[in-house]
C-alpha cells in the first residue's frame, strides 16, 4: 500500500460513496464519468482492496469502503482548513432557499463585496431541513432559513446566526375574493385552506410553522400535494386547487397571482444563516459578517409589537 494518497483520489471517493452513482458524482465533481472511475480504480490499487461493489444497475459501499469513509472525510475537511487558513480556499456553496428570495441574496452579494478574492457560489435546495442535512454531509456549505424548525438531530450538528423576522404574507389567485385587500387579516384566512408544503420532505420547518400559526384561527392546512418544480409547475398546481399559499412577503412574484401581507398580528418567519459546527473558510467569514451588516442596516431583527413567532423560535433567535 502505497504511503501518500492523494487527497484528489479521496475526494472522487467520498463523492461516489455518497451518491451510490457514478454519473451523479462525476456531475457533481465537473469531471468525466471515466476520469472519476479511474481514479476510484487508482485508489483502490493503492490501498490494495476493493471500495465499491459495481453492478450494472446498483453501486455500493464494501465492508472496507466503510471503514475508510469516516477517515477520508476527515482527511478532506482538514485539507479544506488547512487551504482555507492559507488563503487558498476551495468554492464556498451557499443555497439560497429557492431563486428571488430577497434575504439569503442580499447577504450572499454582500458577503461576495466583503470577499472579492473568494468564490462564493448559490445553489438551491428549496428548504432547510434538506439543506441542513446536505451541509452536514459536507455538500453544502451553507443555508438560510428556520433553525429552530429543525429536528434536534441537525441542530446539534450546526451553528446558526439570526438574520431576520421577515414578515409572513399569503400568494392568492388574482380573483380570489381577497385578492382586492391591500393587507390581509390573519382573521381572514379562517374557513380557507392554505398551502404550506405539507408533505414536502425538504420543508417541514415551513409546514410545522403554519401549523403553529393557523391552530385556533380556523385555517385548513392544505393536505400534500404533488412537489411542483419551476414556476410553471407551481402556478398550474396553485390554478388547479385554487388555494392560497403561504409564503413571506419577499416571495417572487407569480403570473395570475397577487402578494398580500398578513396582519392581525403580523406573523414572523424567523431567518438564520446555518452553517456546520467548527468549520473554518474565509469565505464563511465574509457570509457571517455579510449576515450581521444586512441585518443591521435593514433593521432586520427587530420585532414588531403586534409580531407573533412561536416560543421555540424566540429562544432560538434570542441565543445570539
Amino acid at each position: 500500500m502505497s504511503a501518500h494518497v492523494d487527497p484528489r483520489l479521496l475526494r472522487a471517493f467520498v463523492t461516489v460513496a455518497e451518491e451510490l452513482h457514478f454519473t451523479r458524482a462525476a456531475a457533481r465533481l465537473y469531471v468525466a464519468q471515466q476520469a472519476l472511475s479511474r481514479d476510484v480504480r487508482r485508489l483502490e490499487r493503492e490501498l490494495g482492496g476493493e471500495l465499491f461493489v459495481r453492478t450494472t444497475r446498483h453501486v455500493t459501499l464494501t465492508a472496507d469502503g466503510e471503514r475508510l469513509l469516516p477517515y477520508a472525510r476527515a482527511v478532506l475537511q482538514a485539507q479544506d482548513d488547512l487551504l482555507a487558513a492559507a488563503g487558498r480556499a476551495r468554492p464556498l456553496l451557499v443555497d439560497l432557499n429557492s431563486p428571488g428570495l430577497l434575504t439569503p441574496r442580499l447577504v450572499l452579494h454582500r458577503a461576495r463585496e466583503l470577499a472579492p478574492g473568494h468564490e462564493l457560489m448559490a445553489r438551491y435546495e428549496s428548504g432547510l431541513t434538506w439543506a441542513a442535512g446536505e451541509v452536514l454531509a459536507g455538500r453544502l456549505d451553507a443555508s438560510f432559513g428556520r433553525f429552530a424548525g429543525l429536528a434536534p438531530a441537525l441542530r446539534s450538528g450546526l451553528e446558526h446566526r439570526p438574520v431576520r423576522y421577515e414578515p409572513m404574507a399569503v400568494v392568492l389567485p388574482e380573483d380570489h375574493p381577497l385578492a382586492a385587500r391591500p393587507e390581509v387579516p390573519l382573521a381572514a384566512l379562517a374557513g380557507e385552506t392554505v398551502y404550506a408544503g405539507a408533505g414536502n420532505p425538504r420543508t417541514p420547518e415551513w409546514t410545522d410553522l403554519a401549523r403553529a400559526l393557523f391552530e385556533g384561527r380556523g385555517i385548513a392546512l392544505a393536505p400534500p400535494a404533488p412537489l411542483a418544480v419551476g414556476d410553471e409547475e407551481f402556478q398550474r398546481i396553485m390554478r388547479r386547487t385554487r388555494h392560497p399559499i403561504l409564503a413571506v412577503v419577499d416571495f417572487p412574484p407569480l403570473p395570475a397571482t397577487v402578494l398580500r401581507p398578513l396582519v392581525d398580528p403580523v406573523p414572523l418567519s424567523p431567518v438564520s444563516l446555518v452553517w456546520r459546527k467548527g468549520m473554518l473558510h474565509p469565505g464563511l467569514d465574509a457570509l457571517r459578517r455579510a449576515a450581521a451588516l444586512v441585518a443591521a442596516e435593514e433593521d432586520w431583527l427587530r420585532r414588531p409589537e403586534d409580531g407573533w413567532i412561536p416560543k421555540p423560535d424566540i429562544v432560538a433567535m434570542a441565543a445570539h
